[in-house]
């Protein structure tokens, strides 16, 4: 039963994903004078994605070819994990198995790239490895501050510790690191920008520039799915008030659906006011929230 409860959990996030996007996208546009696309977009890109056939190069391997489907199940694996229900099990549902199951679906993209041959690809898998040496830790860190609290790894016990805390100042200070690792993990601006096509300065669209057709479509799915799942553990492990003393579940979900789409429209006045900084200068950027983390962890 547990089983097919993850499962159903990991459906409907994969259906929402795409909505999550265009709500961001649009409120972007709304926020920069523009009418923008509709929030439904991406699920047409999708759709006409995953009815094209790929169109590969001579030289690419099975590894090339298997990515997008190892990518795809580890966004989707990633998804199940998830506590959103609290009176799940959570045999497997550990803080390292969820992070290194999305670590996973990267290694084998940045393989991929490399795979293909191309020097824009090489380039955009070993831009993407940089940042991630540096994203994997202090998002380590910044959730530790509630591992601590539940003295547990496990993401059922400390969402449900979450729920059970009253708001401090580490949770504040986990929660400013949090949101950083989001920005630099879901390729969003300031770190990436999921928007542009520039050689320079594009990271994850410069490892997807040899693919096409239903792989494609995969990846971009998945990404989307990817960028929903930090969005939920952000509201699941730092912004759970007020579901204190709340057992009804609809309500439950009903709260976290509200609050996840703050935290999407928080993304795009994110975006909006920021610029994309430099490559060498996201090292400083990420000791910022490995700076807020320890300081959480200090304040409890």
């Amino acid at each position: 039963m547990t089983m097919f409860i993850d499962m159903m959990q990991a459906l409907i996030l994969l259906l929402a994903a795409p909505l999550v996007v265009g709500i961001i996208k649009k409120t972007k546009a709304r926020l920069q004078n523009r009418r923008g696309p509709g929030i439904q977009q991406l699920y047409f890109d999708i759709l006409k994605f995953l009815a094209k056939d790929s169109v590969e190069s001579p030289t690419v391997s099975w590894i090339f070819r298997v990515t997008p489907y190892i990518y795809f199940a580890a966004a989707v694996s990633a998804a199940a994990l998830l506590p959103v229900w609290l009176n799940g099990s959570g045999l497997v549902n550990n803080l390292l198995v969820f992070i290194y199951t999305l670590a996973i679906g990267r290694f084998f993209l940045v393989l991929a790239s490399l795979d293909a041959g191309s020097a824009f690809g090489g380039m955009g898998g070993s831009r993407e490895m940089y940042i991630s040496v540096l994203v994997e830790p202090v998002l380590l860190l910044a959730m530790l501050t509630v591992a601590v609290r539940s003295g547990s790894t496990n993401l059922f016990a400390m969402a449900g510790t979450a729920m059970q805390e009253s708001f401090s100042l580490s949770y504040f200070f986990a929660a400013c690191a949090f949101f950083i690792v989001m920005l630099a993990e879901s390729g969003r601006i300031p770190v990436d920008n999921p928007d542009t096509h520039l050689e320079l300065t594009m990271i994850h669209e410069g490892m997807v520039l040899e693919y096409s057709g239903r792989p494609l479509g995969l990846i971009f799915w998945a990404v989307a799915l990817k960028q929903l799942i930090l969005i939920l553990l952000f509201v699941l492990l730092f912004i759970p008030w007020p579901l204190a003393g709340v057992v009804t579940p609809w309500v439950q979900v009903l709260s976290i659906v509200v609050k996840v789409l703050l935290v999407a429209v928080a993304l795009a006045v994110a975006e909006t006011i920021t610029n994309k900084m430099r490559l060498f200068k996201v090292p400083n950027f990420m000791a910022l929230s490995g700076l807020l983390s320890l300081l959480a962890l200090a304040a409890q």
